[in-house]
């Protein structure tokens, strides 16, 4: 079953993080429900993948001002058809940024957020389940601003908060800080 690492690594995330078993039940339930969980067309809502980008050093972290949402952000996006949130994080976070070199600091789960994204032309509202990993940028960090966004910037870990009061944000900065 192509649902199934996911449903594996949500289950270890569990474990891991329990006071967030809430969030990881919905997530799981909607994995294990919707066979076509990782389709943009599956109109309630489908799977995202995401990058917590940061610098060789840890101490920086490159957002986006989602230019759709008008919002500072970590890179990511839809997972169209592929069921690897990993690889579509990998994805996102090149085509956002210009950026070529990254590796995963860990293959495990960074976070999970379960977000609505508001209606626009056709589209209904609907919930993104985003899958989130930490990436760091290995090569060259000069980066270039995609259609995406308005503008992307490395932001000290210490100004995010100057940047987003977003809670998903806030609590990817703190999960960061404590493996720092």
């Amino acid at each position: 079953m192509h649902r199934q690492p996911l449903i594996d690594a949500l289950l270890a995330y569990r474990e891991a993080h329990p006071d967030e078993k809430d969030t990881v039940d919905r997530f799981h339930a909607f994995v294990r429900g919707q066979s076509d969980c990782f389709e943009r067309s599956l109109a309630i809502g489908h799977i995202t993948g995401s990058a917590w980008v940061v610098d060789r050093s840890g101490g920086n972290v490159l957002l986006t001002h989602h230019a759709k949402l008008d919002r500072w952000l970590q890179l990511g996006g839809h997972a169209d058809g592929v069921a690897d949130p990993l690889a579509v994080a990998f994805t996102e976070a090149r085509e956002e940024s210009g950026l070529d070199d990254f590796e995963a600091v860990s293959r495990d789960i960074f976070d999970l957020d379960i977000h609505p994204i508001p209606a626009r032309r056709d589209e209904p509202e609907h919930l993104h389940y985003d899958v989130r990993y930490v990436l760091r940028a290995t090569g060259p960090t000069d980066y270039t601003v995609s259609d995406e966004s308005h503008d992307l910037a490395w932001i000290p870990l210490e100004k995010v908060p100057n940047y987003t009061t977003d809670p998903s944000m806030l609590r990817m900065l703190r999960k960061w800080q404590e493996r720092q």
